[in-house]
């Protein structure tokens, strides 16, 4: 009976200490849940989020709040059982959040680059709405080149045969829409005076005509915007803060008083595109006040099916559309909605 004991003891043991490492053990799931929310208008560890150096701006009575989704990388089952059984928080394959040939670090490193990427085209359309366009600028004529002796590095190229360049991927278009050794009309500004030349492009590669300049951009403002919010990654930040921007150096307070939370990237024609983890970020939103959430086209479908109770959201493609969403809020008005197509 004693050597009977004993063993159902160790073996009552052995199977709770398997439990427990059963329990403890890393599975292949990630989990999402709400993370915080800041109010692009206002301050972060003591500093403004947005920053304004040699303008005027103003004071919101409202915010305009981006929201992000906390990841928790490495997921035991008792945290997965109570993920799954939480409203908020989704437990998903972790391939999805870390591809297997990528690590963690290498992962870290993209969405710090894609932050910093939202927050450039973020001031890039906020200060092109408001009337100070990205210039496209010759950083450098290659030697033996169809610009050499014709353009220099400065030299702010505005146009191609009438077409305005607002951007350096529309320079590109208007030099390859035409075979090699047509001669096109460039229009640019030297040392702020203007002018135009005749050049006859030359093949480059596979045949593709090109100039033969080096560009780079440049804002045309009298003063400069920065963004000082660390600890966030991923594009998602773009719309928030393109709107954030416009709000502090518009005389027009944009959110009416109201709390304005949304999400969205944006590129640098003002198109806002879809992102993940909508479901989290809007029970992050309404835990933050928020009275309405901007959501990207493309998230749609998704917001619906995880719509959350005393939240509307309006349906937004472009900057301007977030704009009118905002002007008919704040006017009392019902934005468009969104639609499940």
């Amino acid at each position: 009976m004693r050597r009977r004991g004993v063993t159902v003891i160790l073996g009552a043991l052995i199977t709770a200490l398997l439990a427990v490492g059963v329990m403890a053990a890393p599975l292949p799931y990630v989990v999402l849940k709400p993370g915080p929310t800041v109010n692009t208008l206002g301050s972060d560890n003591g500093a403004e989020v947005i920053q304004v150096t040699d303008a005027k701006t103003t004071t919101s009575a409202g915010q305009l709040r981006l929201t992000t989704v906390n990841v928790q990388s490495q997921v035991e089952l008792v945290w997965a059982i109570s993920s799954w059984l939480s409203s908020s928080d989704a437990v998903v394959p972790r391939e999805l959040i870390y591809p297997p040939d990528r690590t963690e670090k290498q992962v870290e490193q993209q969405n710090a680059e894609e932050w910093t990427e939202s927050q450039d085209s973020a001031i890039t359309v906020a200060l092109t709405k408001l009337g100070y366009p990205v210039q496209t600028v010759v950083e450098k004529v290659s030697a033996g080149s169809a610009a050499t002796g014709i353009l220099q590095a400065g030299d702010v190229i505005t146009a191609v045969d009438g077409s305005k360049v607002i951007d350096p991927s529309k320079l590109t278009e208007l030099v390859r829409a035409k075979p090699v050794g047509t001669a096109l009309t460039i229009a640019y500004t030297r040392a702020g005076k203007p002018a135009t030349a005749k050049i006859t492009t030359k093949a480059a590669e596979n045949n593709v005509p090109r100039l033969g300049v080096e560009i780079n951009t440049k804002q045309n403002a009298p003063f400069k915007v920065s963004i000082d919010l660390d600890k966030i990654g991923g594009p998602s930040a773009g719309l928030m803060f393109t709107l954030g921007i416009m709000d502090k150096l518009e005389p027009a307070d944009l959110t009416g008083g109201k709390i304005i939370a949304g999400t969205g990237t944006i590129d640098n024609n003002g198109n806002v595109g879809p992102i993940g983890g909508i479901p989290q970020k809007l029970v992050g939103a309404k835990k933050a006040g928020a009275q309405i959430f901007l959501v990207p086209e493309g998230n749609c479908a998704e917001a619906l099916r995880n719509a959350v109770d005393g939240l509307p959201m309006a349906e937004v493609a472009t900057v301007d559309d977030a704009l009118t969403a905002l002007k008919t809020f704040t006017g009392g008005g019902t934005p468009k909605p969104c639609s499940a197509e």
